[in-house]
């Protein structure tokens, strides 16, 4: 990512569906580090497996660090594609799903995971930028000028 903003109100480029998918952990204790700490290692691994490889549908992520709380923003292509790599056994994702279920049950809570994925279908979002870097989805998809798909958001909408 870049930190130089791009000049004037911009917009995301293309108007096709997109995937949101939301992952996090929260650690429960501290002291516990066995529980957590291969967690914070897997999603990086994961990540970078999935920009060696973009055929594999990731379109951009970004980190949402905090003190308890890790959270992962990620854009994917398709629902198809996200579930295909989330059930692939050959990837990062199955191995370290299953370590931590292991150490899940051993730890008793000690570290907490969540995911939430919305389906949003093509004329569902809108998104502007005034004098942004590229970030979210305009990162993932890349930027236009508002004028080419509408100067208000309505008008975004409906394209």
């Amino acid at each position: 990512m870049t930190d130089k903003p791009v000049q004037g109100r911009m917009t995301v480029s293309g108007t096709d569906g997109v995937v949101v998918f939301l992952i996090g952990m929260r650690i429960n204790n501290w002291w516990a580090v066995r529980s957590w700490l291969p967690m914070v290692r897997a999603m990086p691994r994961m990540l970078k497996e999935l920009a060696r490889e973009p055929a594999r549908g990731l379109l951009g992520v970004r980190a949402i660090p905090g003190l308890r709380n890790f959270s992962v923003l990620q854009y994917w292509e398709s629902r198809e594609k996200l579930l295909a790599y989330a059930s692939d056994r050959s990837g990062e994702h199955r191995p370290a799903w299953a370590a931590f279920n292991r150490r899940a049950r051993a730890g008793r809570g000690e570290v907490g995971i969540w995911h939430e994925t919305f389906v949003v279908p093509a004329g569902s979002y809108e998104t502007i930028y005034g004098d942004m870097p590229p970030v979210g989805l305009g990162q993932a998809r890349g930027l236009v000028p508002v004028g080419r798909r509408g100067e208000r958001a309505a008008e975004r909408l409906a394209s």
